[in-house]
């Protein structure tokens, strides 16, 4: 083999391994962990829970009953447990940092489906507009004999 041949192949290697890097390097993720950070409201220090969690730009709001700061349910049934229950998504969005506008999605459970219709009247005059994307299911059973839990998710606008 001469000189020029074992230049050829070395050339020949050199270029077959970059472009295996090269394809390495564009096929791999392109995601960073991102930082979390928990959201606790007063009253819910020994739940095995955070009310939120915070990844990156995005606030996931566990479930929230229609209770007061001490975990009583708010009497009168749906109509004020629905008020109770978004005040403390409120709450949660407004301690992470959020604003009530950053929520695009929200799910509803209801204890009965037939309250659907007087849950949606208090929820219309809360929640801005444009109003989030929104799922509501009916629940067997709710905890604490609720009538309704509200979870949702919101994203920081920029």
């Amino acid at each position: 083999m001469n000189i020029e041949n074992s230049r050829l192949t070395l050339v020949r290697v050199v270029f077959g391994l970059l472009a295996i890097v090269g394809s390495m390097v564009c096929l791999a993720p392109t995601a960073v962990a991102q930082e979390r950070r928990a959201i606790k409201l007063s009253g819910t220090e020994g739940l095995p829970f955070s009310d939120g969690v915070i990844a990156g730009d995005t606030l996931y709001i566990a479930g929230q009953e229609g209770t007061d700061d001490k975990g009583k349910l708010a009497a009168g049934g749906i109509g004020p447990e629905t008020e109770a229950a978004l005040a403390n998504i409120v709450r949660v969005v407004k301690a992470a940092g959020f604003d009530l506008k950053d929520i695009v999605s929200v799910t509803v459970y209801l204890s009965a489906i037939h309250e659907f219709g007087d849950m949606n009247k208090v929820y219309k005059g809360i929640m801005p507009d444009p109003k989030p994307a929104r799922a509501t299911v009916q629940a067997a059973a709710l905890v604490n004999g609720a009538h309704i839990e509200v979870s949702a998710i919101a994203v920081k606008r920029k």
